[in-house]
């Protein structure tokens, strides 16, 4: 029970740390803070500068499942100080209860923003900023707030969708039961509780470290690590080269061991809320997601050095899919959980390239929609060349916002969400170093709906 006491703790403290849910902004003065509750119960601050430039800044914090439920109007203290200085006010809510609230976090923060806008007046504009769980609440907020908002960044974003989010996680929980704990009874869905869900992380990352010892394992490790779409650089260790594979494999390693006890844990808190298991990987072919993630090559190379048969897992693990969704829940999480791409505003999708929680994919994943749905021209992309979930530096988080306002008040894009222009613009603002990037990020390997695979 230790380790599973230890395992729990470890959840709560990275959805505070790591998520994007920072306590209640610190005060920069000169600045008024106002502060409400809705009628759901949601609570929600904002703090307006003196010097209020007429942009208001609609705030959508990260997954939090922890009981505490503050409301948070900034990526965090330092950012806020930052933005406050140049005038904007900042708006935020606690949404109406702790963890997966897709079915009323976007509404939450159109009702603080009519909140607001009734004790400040109606702001010239109004941009929705989120983080994490909150970018893809700013997806949402991009879909359906076009009368009260005027543009959306979301940055560090689950842009793939509540869906396509626990499908692929689901992919590598079941290489991980398959390929390194055969044979045993290995749960992947309907967690009766966060016990359970900590015991079954346990299992696994004891199977991972088990399999790392040898160069079999490496290769199962590193084939399971590729269906989890983790990144090769780790936080705070050097970026490993182009060509060193025994490096790459080990930091996917050590990123996919940082946050499995967060993915099986924030499994368990999505099902409670859609009532039941939404995913499934019946049907799912796993030579093709493989070879979509783009590091077909290189797992091959590993299990032919180690003597292994690739054929005989992947074939495996094809024959063994056999989880299915459930109807309701399903239903649930495609109402709430996904985003559909036909965006009412310009919005900023802005990653790091490197993000072992939210994989730089997902930003892929709502390229591809958005350009389906009609509304490429309204989109841009920018990252930055940083390890981490989230990892951005205040320079950078400023400059998306001043671009945003940008393009909101002339009404093109022209170049301005372009690395250069996004970097000048960073460095320009004497708020510390910037990392824009032009980077093109690999396919997304959640997304059921546009392959051959069917629920």
């Amino acid at each position: 029970m230790k380790t599973v006491r230890r395992l729990f703790t470890a959840v709560v403290v990275t959805s505070l740390a790591v998520l994007g849910l920072a306590p209640a902004t610190a005060q920069a003065a000169p600045a008024t803070r106002y502060d409400g509750v809705l009628p759901n119960g949601a609570t929600w601050i904002a703090d307006v500068p003196a010097t209020w430039n007429g942009t208001l800044l609609l705030y959508s914090h990260g997954y939090n499942p922890t009981p505490a439920n503050p409301p948070v109007n900034s990526p965090g203290p330092a950012v806020a100080e930052a933005l406050l200085a140049r005038g904007y006010a900042l708006a935020g809510s606690s949404f109406s209860r702790p963890g997966w609230v897709t079915d009323t976090a976007a509404q939450d923060g159109l009702d603080t923003l009519e909140a607001v806008s009734g004790i400040i007046g109606k702001p010239r504009r109004a941009i929705a900023l989120g983080t994490s769980f909150g970018g893809m609440i700013t997806g949402r907020l991009a879909e359906r707030g076009g009368r009260q908002l005027d543009g959306a960044i979301a940055t560090c974003g689950l842009m793939g969708g509540g869906i396509d989010l626990h499908n692929y996680q689901l992919d590598g929980s079941h290489a991980i039961a398959q390929l390194l704990l055969a044979g045993q009874q290995v749960k992947l869905v309907g967690f009766t509780g966060p016990a359970e869900a900590a015991a079954i992380s346990s299992r696994m990352l004891t199977a991972l470290d088990q399999a790392q010892a040898s160069a079999a394992g490496r290769a199962r490790n590193a084939l399971i690590t590729a269906l989890f779409q983790e990144p090769a650089w780790v936080a705070g260790q050097p970026k490993p080269t182009p060509g060193d594979v025994e490096a790459q494999q080990a930091g996917r390693y050590q990123n996919l061991r940082a946050i499995l006890p967060f993915i099986l844990f924030g499994r368990y808190d999505m099902e409670q809320s859609a009532g039941g298991n939404p995913t499934w990987n019946k049907g799912v072919n796993y030579w093709r997601q493989l070879a979509e993630s783009g590091l077909l090559a290189q797992v091959a190379q590993s299990y032919r050095q180690a003597g292994a048969d690739l054929h005989t897992d992947l074939n495996l693990l094809t024959r063994t899919a056999g989880v299915t969704a459930d109807p309701v829940a399903y239903r649930w999480m495609r109402e709430t959980s996904t985003l559909t791409g036909r965006l009412d505003m310009p919005v900023l999708a802005m990653h790091t390239t490197d993000d072992a929680l939210v994989p730089v994919q997902h930003v892929e994943e709502y390229a591809e929609d958005v350009r389906d749905s009609g509304s490429a021209a309204l989109l841009r992309q920018a990252y930055t060349d940083h390890a981490g979930h989230c990892a951005f530096t205040t320079a950078e988080l400023v400059a998306a916002v001043m671009t945003m306002e940008k393009r909101v008040e002339t009404g093109r894009w022209g170049g301005l969400a372009e690395p250069r222009r996004l970097q000048d613009l960073a460095g320009s603002l004497g708020l510390g170093p910037a990392a824009f990037v032009g980077f093109r990020p690999p396919e997304f390997l959640g997304d059921r709906f546009t392959s051959s695979r069917h629920r």
